[in-house]
């Protein structure tokens, strides 16, 4: 049976409607908390409540799933970290900057332009209190000792800084009130904190490099630095925060943008953890992402926030476990799904996300509709009942007709792009996904090793094919067609949605 084809007029009068005009919109006086946690790495089977055959306990991911809303149908903005963190906080696909593949490293230059809109500069002009805790992997522009500037290249730059100025360019530059965390990924060096602007102790000590699953490079890193005590001392400060927001200031709204350090390399659980699960140390860790997020919802209750807080708890991308490093506990990471972290199939980049917002968000619910990271943006400006500049949120859509229900035609008209770390391009409508690349677009199978006599594209029904084993690039070619021409689009015009409508052309 052939499906039934968007016409690419349908598809070019999306780009003519509007994006918030299904949202209802809260009152000024009920504007929610919003804590977005960011966990790094964790895969759509881990959480029981995505995966019954995990072998993974995680009771808190399992209570706001039965609380709010869980959606089945979610991806990051791309398959590995700095591209889809960029796509959370700008509503804007990452390849359409500078990072046209992979990631940046610890002390590379600024990725966000500090005049473009942002989640944290948006709420705060709406006088929310925002912060960021957490890993940042977004770039910030460091002093060098020789005052010649780093680049994107090599992780070696991180000799040439002068630890003891200011960076510039960081998260208080794009709209966080207040930061405290490391630069990017635990296992990138250098390895220290910072407060804002200012390195908190300078990396002058040298940690040899380690292996495994324990794996970080070798380098500069600060005294007293520990990678096993990241996790704990990022969920003390933030802990700290939200009682500090209650006692202090509890009329006055706040986001929190949480993003975590676990459970990507180095696999570290703290002693408590070890062995609370049945899928070796990285299980461990993934219960101690889970505990993490139940001192959040412990605050939230004891501080008496939970009412009027809006959390969402995501991944910045699938899993980096395959298949074979799991087979001994049975435990697939990234569930049914093929491929893994940096990959366009969907291991790579389909993730949990799990939202509850009490009075607002039904208990135990379930959305199916296709969603990304990056709606983050276009959802909080629905919330607070404000619309978006034409130069923000190019990719946004609202989610609060979905948190509230209803259905939303914006999102189920609209196609999601994918990106993976070779940056090869997917694309999503409906059921319907094409892959631009012959092989997964990073790790799991590279185009030097595919088949010769592979298509030269791969094209899924989703639906029908969840785990993307039958590809239909050669028997559908007019979609083929309609889904590059799609993505062509996307790219031209600089948007893959309409701006707001002025209403003075109403």
């Amino acid at each position: 049976m052939r499906y039934i084809i968007m016409p690419l007029l349908a598809i070019a009068a999306l780009l003519l409607s509007t994006t918030v005009a299904d949202a209802v919109v809260a009152e000024p006086d009920d504007r929610p908390n919003i804590i977005f946690i960011l966990a790094d790495d964790l895969g759509y089977g881990d959480p029981l409540c995505y995966n019954p055959d995990s072998k993974i306990p995680t009771p808190n991911l399992d209570r706001l799933a039965a609380q709010g809303m869980r959606f089945t149908d979610a991806h990051s903005g791309s398959a590995v970290c700095t591209p889809t963190r960029y796509g959370i906080l700008t509503g804007r696909y990452a390849w359409r900057t500078r990072l046209k593949r992979g990631v940046l490293w610890g002390v590379s230059p600024h990725l966000i332009d500090p005049k473009r809109t942002t989640v944290a500069s948006f709420l705060r002009s709406h006088g929310y209190y925002t912060a960021c805790i957490g890993k940042w992997h977004l770039g910030m522009d460091w002093s060098t000792l020789d005052g010649k500037p780093l680049s994107d290249a090599s992780n070696e730059d991180v000799t040439k800084v002068d630890y003891d100025k200011p960076v510039t360019n960081g998260p208080n530059s794009v709209g966080f009130d207040s930061f405290f965390g490391i630069p990017a990924s635990l296992d990138m060096l250098p390895y220290c904190y910072l407060k804002d602007d200012q390195v908190v102790a300078a990396p002058t000590d040298i940690i040899a490099r380690s292996t495994g699953l324990r794996m970080w490079r070798g380098g500069p890193i600060a005294p007293g630095f520990e990678h096993i005590q990241v996790m704990p001392t990022l969920m003390d400060k933030a802990i700290e925060f939200l009682d500090e927001q209650a006692a202090l200031d509890p009329a006055r709204p706040f986001f929190l943008y949480l993003p975590l350090t676990a459970p990507h390399t180095p696999v570290v659980p703290t002693e408590e953890f070890i062995g609370a699960s049945k899928a070796g140390p990285y299980g461990d860790f993934v219960v101690q992402v889970d505990a993490s997020i139940g001192l959040v919802l412990d605050a939230l209750k004891r501080n008496h926030q939970a009412n009027n807080t809006l959390i969402i708890v995501t991944s910045d991308n699938g899993s980096t476990m395959t298949r074979k490093s799991t087979a001994q506990y049975e435990h697939q990471a990234n569930h049914i799904y093929r491929g893994r972290k940096s990959d366009a199939w969907e291991g790579g980049h389909r993730v949990p996300f799990i939202a509850r917002w009490p009075g607002v968000i039904a208990e135990g619910s379930t959305c199916q509709q296709t969603i990304w990271l990056g709606d983050l943006l276009a959802t909080c400006a629905a919330i607070i009942g404000e619309e978006l500049a034409t130069d923000a949120g190019e990719d946004s859509v609202s989610l609060l007709p979905l948190l509230q229900g209803q259905r939303s035609e914006h999102i189920a008209d609209r196609a999601v792009v994918h990106h993976g770390i070779n940056g090869i391009f997917a694309i999503r409508l409906g059921p319907w996904k094409l892959i631009l690349a012959r092989g997964s677009g990073g790790w799991s199978l590279p185009e030097a090793k595919v088949p010769t006599d592979a298509p030269d594209g791969q094209l899924y029904n989703l639906e029908r094919d969840p785990t993307e084993m039958t590809n239909l690039y050669d028997q559908y070619p007019e979609m083929v067609q309609q889904l590059t021409s799609i993505l062509t689009q996307y790219k031209e015009t600089g948007r893959s949605v309409a701006p707001p409508t002025d209403p003075k052309d109403d």
